[in-house]
């Protein structure tokens, strides 16, 4: 028997997904198909009557503006909304800002594949003298600066994501709330490894694309029993 669902949305394509870039930790706006497709997801939930008690999102715009979009068509724009750094997307170290088709020709295509796709191995990583470490952005400043990355592989992006679900989301799924989490590809992943107990070969081909909602269905124990994209 169903009882609830919790809905989980990559953000609209950004201006360096456009591009071809590893993204990462650094905030980058919206393309302006990014924002269009969020839009669309707002229409689609609406259309398909969602409502939702609980939003959660990271402190990256390309997320939080892809949320506001989607709560702006479902007339809640008033909905509590929570942003937390461990919903960030995977930081890629040394490798963020640099285009992939780039990195490929200097490094060579199975290196790359093995920094992407592996499951527990690093980028290179960044220093703390370097700009790209979170540790200089002011929206961070009230975290250790010992928790924040320099560069993760999947494996670590889990480690900080499943505490903020057990600790933020788990308890209003139990309360029975509708919860919306708009996230980033690799976060996504790392809930969608936890929840559905996916191999850790397997989690990393899944895709996740951009602005379309995963439906995941609970069961009476609060235990996800199925799920699926919502087209």
């Amino acid at each position: 028997m169903i009882m609830n669902k919790v809905v989980l949305i990559r953000h609209g394509e950004s201006q360096w997904n456009q591009l071809n870039k590893f993204t990462g930790w650094h905030d980058v706006e919206l393309s302006q198909n990014g924002k269009h497709e969020a839009k669309n997801t707002g229409l689609l939930l609406k259309k398909e009557k969602f409502f939702f008690d609980y939003s959660h999102t990271s402190m990256l715009k390309r997320a939080i503006y892809t949320l506001q979009y989607i709560l702006k068509e479902l007339n809640q724009p008033w909905l509590s909304v929570q942003k937390s750094w461990r919903l960030n997307e995977r930081h890629y170290g040394a490798l963020e800002g640099y285009n992939k088709d780039e990195i490929i020709k200097k490094y060579g295509h199975e290196q790359v594949l093995l920094w992407r796709r592996s499951f527990n191995i690093c980028p290179p990583m960044i220093n703390i003298e370097d700009k790209r470490f979170p540790g200089y952005d002011i929206r961070y400043s009230n975290i250790d600066v010992n928790k924040l990355p320099k560069g993760e592989s999947l494996e670590l992006t889990i480690q900080r994501v499943i505490p903020y679900w057990k600790k933020f989301i788990y308890p209003q799924l139990k309360q029975r709330k509708k919860i919306l989490i708009v996230a980033h590809g690799n976060s996504l992943r790392a809930l969608m490894q936890y929840l559905n107990k996916i191999d850790t070969e397997k989690i990393i081909e899944l895709e996740i694309p951009t602005a379309v909602p995963i439906i995941l269905e609970f069961n009476e124990k609060q235990i996800p029993i199925k799920w699926y994209y919502l087209k």
